[in-house]
């Protein structure tokens, strides 16, 4: 859907997940059709976001997992081809961007013309290997200048705004969400540290001082007790929850160990109440599958009350913060749960072909979309796998999971490309 017209982002997405999965035989097939037919000389407006975190990563991944130098060679000719989109006043790149002409622009609902926060700041980790990759030091000199751009902003109460004009360099609309349009951003920051072998201090610093500012202005528990992260907008608060949101338990227990001023139990706790949170919002569904998103308020609680919010596509990211609290808990719970949706992902969401996604979750029979998303075959199953794998594989000490679940290693001081003197 994302990728205009480069074909084969659902054979690009699992590649990771076929070779994880000891699947030799597909992994095989999917490589021969990435060396004789995957194509980026194609005429066609894609998004930078969608096409670096599943395309660019999934190569990348499926490279440093395999070894196999078509994946290298097609990952930095792909990231090449989206080095255009950085052609702005700021060097804020535009959402997107025609491969073949190099022209860009933004999103036309998007505030003022604004670049989106999670778009823009979900780029490090991919742009930081290939350079490492490429010898090419200019990915990595791309995504340091969004960190730049981002330094000299005033936030609004330690806040990152959503929308940023990548020819002024100011903020558009006040809006802030660790759900769409901010989620990844705030995620890249700590993984942008981790995968540096703990030396990229300044997105340590960025990522515990964000955090510190969303818990006191979006994060609330409500009057049944459950801990939920809201929407802020220019200081109103939304009191909805989307699914896309509930990876933040995850991402919570990730940097739980480099909290500063022992708050490592803290976040710890919060990670575990944002897991139970997003649990809550599958089991009060009929299918047991959880809705797009949820509401507290006027007597609500972890329920969609709009009808365009209560259907499912087979995300990932309750599993996600399954997975992760499973890895540093090994509380049984977090298995059960995950095993709770493996069972109704089988039970409403296999069809034919595959699975699809639900358009209402609290209807007693299902309506299907008739879509599988590619990130179902990146994230939800290999999350899923994971979860219920032992800890050494794949372990956090050398992998860090870019936002479409494809794992980077990573980057060890001693490894740093040093430029040539």
């Amino acid at each position: 859907v994302f990728s205009g017209s480069i074909q084969g982002a659902t054979i690009v997405d699992a590649l990771d997940s076929l070779y994880i999965m000891d699947m030799h035989d597909e992994f095989k097939a999917a490589t021969d059709w990435v060396e004789k037919s995957l194509d980026f000389n194609v005429n066609a407006e894609i998004s930078v976001f969608e096409v670096n975190i599943r395309f660019v990563g999934g190569l990348l991944s499926a490279y440093y997992l395999s070894g196999e130098e078509v994946f290298r060679k097609k990952a930095v000719e792909l990231g090449e081809k989206l080095l255009p989109a950085f052609n702005t006043p700021t060097g804020i790149p535009w959402a997107l961007l025609n491969i073949k002409s190099g022209i860009g622009r933004n999103w036309p609902w998007a505030s003022g013309g604004s670049s989106i926060l999670a778009e823009f700041g979900t780029l490090h980790l991919e742009f930081m290997h290939l350079s490492q990759l490429s010898g090419n030091p200019v990915f990595a000199e791309k995504v340091m200048n969004i960190r730049k751009v981002l330094n000299r902003l005033d936030k609004p109460q330690g806040l990152y705004p959503n929308y940023l004009n990548p020819n002024s360099g100011q903020w558009g609309q006040h809006h802030v969400s660790v759900g769409g349009l901010g989620d990844s951003f705030y995620e890249y920051l700590l993984k942008a540290w981790l995968m540096s072998d703990k030396t990229d201090e300044e997105g340590k610093k960025m990522y515990y001082d964000s955090i510190q500012a969303i818990e006191s202005h979006l994060i609330r528990k409500s009057r049944g007790g459950f801990t939920y992260i809201a929407e802020w907008k220019g200081g109103l608060l939304e009191h909805k929850m989307g699914h896309l949101t509930c990876f933040a338990g995850g991402m919570f227990a990730l940097g739980a160990d480099g909290a500063p001023d022992e708050k490592t139990g803290h976040q710890m706790e919060l990670a575990a109440e944002i897991a139970r949170t997003c649990h809550e919002s599958y089991s009060r569904t009929t299918l047991k599958l959880g809705p797009e998103a949820f509401r507290f308020d006027g007597g609500v609680e972890a329920i969609a009350t709009r009808q365009n919010e209560k259907y499912f596509i087979l995300r990932p990211e309750v599993i996600e913060t399954y997975m992760y609290m499973w890895r540093f808990t090994h509380d049984p719970k977090y298995r059960q749960w995950g095993w709770e949706a493996v069972q109704a992902l089988e039970q409403y969401c296999k069809v034919n072909g595959g699975y699809s996604g639900i358009r209402d979750v609290y209807a007693s029979h299902p309506s299907h979309d008739d879509v599988q998303q590619s990130f179902f075959l990146a994230e939800t199953l290999k999350y899923l796998y994971l979860l219920f794998s032992e800890d050494d594989h794949l372990p956090f000490e050398h992998w860090v999971f870019n936002t479409e679940a494809h794992p980077l290693p990573v980057i060890r001081k001693e490894d740093v490309k040093k430029p040539e003197v």
